[in-house]
């Protein structure tokens, strides 16, 4: 498709990197860009999840990041779901978040592991109503064969969540990806991308600028 590449990428004003003047660690400055995202683009908390198939072949989906600290990012799923049993049998991964309104991208790689159950049981918690109901209905990414099936479940899963409101699905898990690196990527209208990737040694971190 020739118009593809009429589409603007990025806005004609861009905000600055000085890669000299980061913190030392990567969590830090990660935090900085997500507030300063969340002031201008729908869900800055999105993030795609990448994982690897039992035949090692990649498979990514979007998902919602719950929590970053010095030990990482949190995400959170069902453990029978594809992903979390992808993750149970290769725990690497990656995170991509997106935000084009700033021309910003964030690449992390590192291993998840689950939480501790507890951990695990408050997220669920924390969760909407609907949210909860929906991880009761289970099958995630089966074969749906007829439309009422759905509707049934989901109104279970409903009736479940309404009839105890402290109920947790067993599956649930949190987990934590460790990262390994950390990338901050920042668009320039001149082409010449700023690249600085956070690495991690026997130290701590290092950093160090990329090629575009």
């Amino acid at each position: 498709m020739s118009s593809l590449r009429g589409w603007p990428s990025f806005p004609e004003e861009l905000p600055a990197f000085d890669t000299t003047d980061v913190p030392a660690a990567p969590h830090e400055l990660f935090l900085s860009w997500l507030r300063e995202a969340g002031e201008h683009v729908l869900a800055p908390h999105a993030v795609t999840l990448s994982t690897v198939d039992s035949d090692g072949a990649p498979d990514a989906r979007v998902v919602i990041l719950k929590d970053v600290d010095a030990a990482g990012f949190y995400v959170a799923s069902s453990a029978d779901s594809p992903k979390g049993e992808q993750l149970a049998k290769d725990p690497r991964a990656a995170l991509t978040f997106f935000w084009p309104g700033r021309g910003r991208q964030v690449r992390v790689r590192g291993p998840a592991t689950p939480c501790d159950p507890e951990v695990s049981a408050a997220d669920f918690r924390d969760r909407p109503p609907a949210s909860r109901a929906e991880a009761f209905i289970g099958r995630q990414s089966q074969v749906l064969r007829d439309q009422a099936d759905l509707l049934a479940a989901a109104e279970e899963a409903d009736r479940q969540v309404r009839a105890d409101p402290d109920l947790v699905a067993a599956r649930w898990t949190r987990y934590l990806v460790a990262p390994l690196s950390v990338e901050f990527w920042q668009a320039s209208l001149d082409r010449r991308h700023i690249r600085l990737r956070y690495r991690r040694d026997a130290t701590g971190w290092a950093t160090e600028r990329l090629w575009p």
